[in-house]
């Protein structure tokens, strides 16, 4: 009976330690983090451009100058289930180009922002805290072309993430992992501070036909650890020293 008493008193102070610590909030919060719905593209703080390789068709008499983007009324079916009354018409970006011959063609779709001059330059977009993955929804014209994504890691270096083959008709979604192996965070107080999206890169097969091709983008966004980066005093990193005094008092 005693030994009995004794197993009920270790369980109960082993519950008495246990609680508190599975009350901790846990060190990961996975957020999904949008980009770009295309929906409103007066809402964005940037905008989007394209360019080719050089074989690209351009014949300005005819005013065919490719590559041509625009935004288009469209939604994916599975997407539907998510739009609520009052939300804007549905929008999607759309590229298409053509190549005056096969070979090894691509073109690039990237986001672009005025700098201080106003020129139009590509600008990437900083990701929050540790991204996992990226997810997109991409229309195939079933054509034996690349889907490539490009982000810049930490040390300023880029990297080309292969997405999906684009020998599909129609809307599908794309997942593409981020390797562990990519800096995603810099330890150096006068590099980039974060992963940055680039944009994405379309290849053509050698022996493809590239008379005419026709892509387009929705739900561009990505999931995240967004409190990796959060620690006891991470905001004391951004210190303005400008005004501290130099030397000793």
């Amino acid at each position: 009976m005693k030994h009995y008493g004794l197993v009920c008193v270790s369980l109960m102070l082993a519950l008495c330690v246990c609680l508190p610590l599975s009350a901790q909030p846990n060190a990961k919060s996975v957020e999904t983090i949008l980009i770009d719905n295309f929906d409103v593209p007066a809402n964005q703080d940037f905008s989007w451009g394209v360019q080719a390789s050089k074989s690209v068709y351009v014949n300005e008499e005819k005013n065919e100058v490719y590559p041509k983007m625009g935004y288009f009324a469209g939604i994916p079916n599975s997407l539907q289930v998510y739009r609520e009354e009052g939300d804007p018409e549905a929008q999607v970006l759309g590229v298409q180009v053509k190549f005056q011959r096969k070979g090894n063609n691509w073109f690039e779709i990237y986001p672009q922002k005025k700098d201080e001059s106003g020129e139009m330059k590509p600008y990437e977009v900083p990701f929050k805290g540790i991204v996992n993955q990226i997810d997109f929804w991409v229309w195939g014209a079933n054509y034996l072309y690349y889907l490539d994504v490009l982000v810049r890691d930490a040390n300023g270096r880029v990297h080309v993430l292969s997405a999906a083959n684009l020998n599909f008709y129609g809307w599908k979604n794309v997942v593409v992992r981020i390797p562990s192996w990519i800096p995603q965070r810099s330890r150096l107080r006068s590099g980039p501070k974060t992963m940055n999206f680039v944009g994405f890169r379309i290849r053509t097969d050698p022996k493809e036909y590239v008379d005419d091709f026709m892509i387009y983008f929705d739900q561009l966004r990505y999931a995240s650890n967004t409190l990796s980066n959060v620690y006891d005093g991470f905001k004391l990193q951004d210190t303005d020293f400008s005004k501290a005094s130099g030397g000793t008092n």
